[in-house]
């Protein structure tokens, strides 16, 4: 309005068109600029910039013989996406796990995926219905919770495919997800969440195996450009191997992480998940 004012006090002379033209893109850089502040004012606690989870997938032995004493040693919580019948060859540990305060989520009774994939051939998500999805993630919830002594929150799931059965009967199963859980983590991701726009049903993983530390830093910059929540995955948590998160870049990335001048919460997806909806209703 004021550069309205100031052209029209220099007695400019404009056609309606133009004068109309002025107006539409004043407003319409207004508005821009309040998307854009809008887009940077999500509040992450005590000025954090960003926020950051660390996830990992099927519990596999590894994470409670090795993954979880590193976190541990540095006051770090992650989120264990876990399959009952794992779980029972590392009971105790991961019983151990759940006394450290680590975050036990849900990824299925038999890890269903597509078909294509020799392994999962018998439990090809191609051939399930939506009732018989919705049946096996309540009956892992009620093993995880007979098993553990824990109702698990949030899930992820088993290689990053959301949907059932196939052609013209294709069905998404975030909806039941979303009914089920406060949150459902994909995988193999390009990018992070929007915490002001993000869809909890569906929040974006990124893969974190087999990387060091300079090559998730990317990520990390490219996620507070837009103060965003990045949910890191992976499975084995060890020195190398196929499908490995490598403890030494764990270790880098967590103390990166706990440096105050970094900005970075770093927490549970279940924890940061209930504060962006808190902060969002």
């Amino acid at each position: 309005m004021k550069l309205f004012t100031t052209i029209l006090k220099r007695n400019i002379f404009f056609s309606k068109n133009n004068l109309f033209l002025i107006i539409l893109s004043i407003f319409l850089s207004g508005e821009i600029l309040l998307a854009q502040q809008n887009e940077s004012t999500f509040a992450w606690p005590e000025g954090k910039q960003i926020a950051i989870s660390l996830s990992f997938d099927d519990a596999r032995a590894s994470q409670v013989d090795a993954g979880t004493a590193l976190l541990d040693q540095y006051g770090v919580k992650g989120t264990f996406y876990v399959v009952p019948n794992s779980v029972k060859q590392r009971l105790e540990g991961w019983k151990k796990a759940v006394a450290s305060g680590h975050e036990i989520g849900n990824h299925s009774f038999n890890h269903p995926c597509t078909g294509n994939f020799p392994w999962s051939r018998q439990k090809a998500i191609e051939n399930y219905t939506l009732k018989q999805m919705r049946n096996e993630l309540i009956l892992a919830n009620k093993d995880i919770k007979e098993l553990l002594g824990v109702e698990a929150e949030v899930f992820a799931y088993p290689c990053g495919q959301t949907y059932i059965g196939r052609g013209e009967n294709t069905e998404s199963y975030v909806p039941v997800v979303s009914k089920l859980f406060l949150s459902g983590r994909g995988w193999l991701d390009e990018g992070p969440n929007a915490p002001q726009f993000c869809d909890l049903a569906q929040l974006t993983g990124m893969e974190m195996d087999g990387k060091d530390f300079d090559q998730i830093l990317p990520f990390i910059e490219n996620a507070r450009k837009s103060g965003a929540w990045l949910v890191l995955a992976g499975h084995e948590m060890g020195t190398s191997g196929n499908q490995t998160t490598r403890l030494s870049m764990l270790k880098k990335l967590i103390e990166y992480s706990q440096d105050p001048k970094n900005g970075i919460w770093i927490a549970p997806v279940g924890t940061i998940a209930k504060y962006i909806k808190s902060q969002n209703e």
